[in-house]
């Protein structure tokens, strides 16, 4: 691949470029790939700078997972990357949930949400008042979160999870029930799972839902494609796919199976992030794009790491039960097996 360095005089990395480009090949023509090589450039001048990190979620661009990211995964281990990292400034490209787990995990760090619109459906869901209100209506019965909430709702919980650690985080409690909120597809799937009897709050992720169990039988009819769904997306999905899992999952299926083409009934981006990973594997993709993970731009993140804001804030009162409720998620960790 031939191209010019940026016209801005940074330190560029052409080779390093090129092999970046190797993994969105098959995402972009090189001239877009091209277009994004000076911004690409003046971030990585600042992170050196700045003495800052970035990560980025499965589901963000592609110009973002395989351009500038150090690390990139689903929600735990971006939780995981926070927690180890020694750099000054961490750039959350994710959502605001996100960047609050990171300033839990490393308070002494500044953590950075380029954009502060990037929400989350699930998260605005349920308030802390919500919890409060169901352990008034079940006294001494466990409360679990996904992920998906925010700090404030964090703190008012026993423990965190993730859709790859959530059953198991549900039974570490050894307890005959327990309340799962907010998301009532994830709380189901959990149950189908489980002897613990689940108590679910009617919570769901505005991408997720608008997948239906029909669209995908007559899909799988069409394509004959593995089928790959995530357990926020309605029971008749789940139902209808040949694998329910977390994002990490998913790829452990994808990798186990190596199907010829494959349907991640899931965010946009994660199909195109993965792509260059299963190259034997065509994706094909009725999906739906997050809005709130779209609010991530090279520019936002440019913007971001100059000005060293928007900088996330947990304040003292909620950030020690949050925290306790997120170490927990991390001392589960994932479950074993496939």
């Amino acid at each position: 691949m031939n191209a010019a360095a940026p016209s801005t005089g940074l330190h560029y990395d052409a080779a390093q470029h090129a092999q970046r480009y190797q993994r969105v090949a098959r995402l972009m023509p090189v001239v877009e790939w091209r277009a994004h090589y000076e911004l690409i450039a003046a971030i990585e001048a600042l992170k050196r700078e700045r003495n800052a990190v970035v990560l980025a979620h499965n589901y963000q661009r592609p110009e973002i997972f395989h351009g500038i990211a150090d690390f990139h995964g689903d929600s735990l281990e971006l939780a995981r990357q926070a927690a180890r990292s020694t750099a000054d400034v961490i750039v959350m490209c994710g959502v605001r949930f996100m960047a609050e787990t990171a300033k839990l995990l490393a308070p002494e760090k500044t953590v950075l949400l380029p954009d502060l619109e990037a929400g989350c459906s699930l998260a605005e869901s349920i308030t802390p008042e919500d919890i409060r209100e169901l352990r008034r209506r079940h006294p001494g019965v466990p409360v679990v979160c996904y992920v998906n909430t925010s700090a404030a709702v964090k703190s008012e919980c026993d423990a965190c999870c993730t859709s790859s650690n959530a059953q198991l985080v549900v039974e570490s409690f050894g307890a005959p029930e327990v309340i799962f909120v907010p998301d009532e597809y994830l709380a189901a799937h959990v149950a189908a799972h489980t002897s613990v009897r689940i108590i679910p709050w009617q919570g769901h992720c505005e991408v997720h839902e608008r997948f239906t169990g029909q669209e995908v039988r007559e899909y799988r009819q069409a394509t004959q494609a593995y089928v790959l769904a995530h357990p926020e997306c309605p029971r008749d999905v789940q139902d209808a796919a040949d694998y329910v899992g977390s994002t990490s999952g998913m790829l452990a299926a994808l990798e186990r199976e190596q199907p010829e083409r494959a349907v991640l009934i899931t965010e946009c981006s994660m199909a195109d992030n993965i792509a260059g990973a299963f190259p034997r594997t065509a994706f094909l993709r009725p999906c739906n794009l997050c809005p709130h993970m779209q609010r991530i731009t090279l520019p936002a993140v440019r913007a971001s790491l100059e000005r060293l804001g928007p900088a996330i804030e947990v304040p003292d009162a909620i950030a020690s039960g949050a925290r306790r409720a997120v170490e927990r998620m991390l001392e589960l960790g994932r479950p074993r097996g496939p």
